[in-house]
């Protein structure tokens, strides 16, 4: 059986990511030129293995790439797109509630209402409750 070795272990695209951002934080700091940038963000954008994105950064100081660690989004960035299996299951669910529906003999409607609410994550499409829209008068 062979040793953990943490230098060993493959990176994934929002690793090389996070590493490609560091890179331009070194050069807009003056650290690295364009050249050297360029360089080393070839070999970014071609590491296999946290040790050769470490092996880039290895003369230069914070920020590091940083493995396993979430990366925090910038405040005002658009959220992160739904995954296959974030659309999916909601959907696998509403057909198994459909046939607990069916082989009960219970009205179809509630398995719908349920993925409705589901895919809108509670937000329904109605307008709030009052005179409407209240206007401010300038002054």
């Amino acid at each position: 059986m062979s040793e953990y070795q943490p230098s060993a272990i493959r990176v994934s695209d929002s690793e090389r990511e996070d590493a490609l951002a560091k890179l331009g934080e070194h050069m807009s700091a003056g650290r690295l030129d364009i050249d050297e940038y360029g360089e080393r963000s070839a070999k970014v954008a071609t590491a296999k293995t946290r040790g050769e994105l470490l092996g880039l950064f290895g003369d230069l100081p914070e920020p590091k790439p940083t493995f396993g660690q979430p990366v925090p989004r910038p405040a005002g960035a658009p959220p992160r797109p739904k995954t296959t299996a974030e659309k999916v299951v909601p959907i696998v669910a509403v057909v198994l509630i459909c046939g607990v529906f069916a082989a009960l003999k219970l009205p179809f409607f509630i398995p719908f209402l349920i993925l409705f609410l589901v895919i809108n994550n509670g937000r329904g499409h109605h307008r709030p409750r009052g005179r409407g829209r209240v206007w401010q008068e300038r002054g």
